[in-house]
């Protein structure tokens, strides 16, 4: 017998509705929407901002004092519209997609999946992955699989398991090896960021110049699933379009020096986010793992 559901989850149907009159917002009424809501939700994003704050000061340390307070507020913003980009790429319908992005490197794709093997999507944490995700399928016109982590709420996570389904043909849980590798092995395309900190099989290398502890075993993981990794990245331009861009595999990567193949994946990410440095999950602790014997950088 199924228990009945709590009283924060019955609010989900509700919230199925909200959402998808969102997802059909124009483009230049979410992005105000997103601007409002930052201003609105300031008082609870109290550790986000710190978090935040302490990042572009460890990444940016040549910016002054007001630029850097400049680029916190374009992140935090950028961050909550994020929010509102997702319940896009979960709820809206394909019509309400059209002309929002530019994909490049599309040949660079079909040169790999052209034997038939799983390609690994390469990716770094923008606000906007998913709606990444959500467009890049609609050009292809089939949904791709994303690698996902699952919210500890289960009346959250119900909702947005629930939306995600709606958008990908397949969502695998972070540290769910095995269905990734079972993905890959079936000639699947899947969206993959593994620059957040694992804590596990990781190798410490720069980024922005700060040691990061990054996942060392991406190239590994793609050998034991026979598929080919490509990098993918998705950014919001000035005028609110996306440009979404597939390149071909790095030259000499992998290397077979799992922290040199770490090292150049923080480079490239790198070189991505100082396009749009407010376009990067800066609200996480990407630095909360520290090389033996030195301090927490969050405390």
């Amino acid at each position: 017998m199924t228990a009945a559901p709590s009283p924060r989850c019955r609010l989900l149907t509700p919230a199925n509705w909200l959402a998808a009159r969102v997802a059909r917002l124009p483009q230049p009424w979410l992005l105000r929407l997103g601007a409002v809501s930052t201003w609105l939700l300031a008082p609870l994003l109290g550790r986000r901002r710190r978090y935040a704050r302490r990042n572009l000061a460890l990444c940016f340390p040549e910016l002054d004092a007001h630029a850097q307070r400049r680029l916190l507020r374009a992140t935090l913003r950028a961050t909550v519209t994020g929010v509102l980009e997702s319940l896009r790429a979960w709820f809206a319908p394909a019509a309400a997609l059209r002309g929002l992005v530019a994909v490049e490197g599309l040949e660079h794709l079909a040169a790999a999946r052209a034997d038939g093997r799983g390609v690994l999507l390469l990716t770094g944490h923008m606000p906007h992955l998913e709606l990444g995700g959500r467009l890049l399928s609609e050009t292809l016109g089939a949904p791709i699989d994303i690698v996902v982590r699952h919210n500890n709420r289960a009346c959250l996570e119900r909702f947005i398991d629930a939306a995600r389904r709606r958008a990908f043909a397949a969502t695998i849980g972070k540290k769910d090896v095995r269905g990734l590798l079972r993905a890959l092995s079936q000639g699947r395309l899947v969206a993959y960021a593994g620059d957040q900190d694992f804590s596990y099989q990781h190798a410490f290398v720069p980024f922005f110049g700060v040691p990061a502890a990054t996942l060392a075993a991406i190239p590994q993981l793609a050998a034991r699933g026979n598929a080919s990794v490509l990098p993918y990245w998705c950014q919001r331009e000035a005028d609110g379009r996306y440009r979404l861009r597939i390149g071909p595999p790095w030259r000499g990567w992998p290397s077979g020096d799992a922290a040199a193949d770490a090292a150049r994946y923080m480079a490239e990410l790198e070189r991505v986010v100082r396009r749009h440095p407010e376009q990067y999950l800066w609200v996480h602790r990407r630095f909360k793992t520290r090389p033996p014997g030195q301090p927490d950088l969050y405390a």
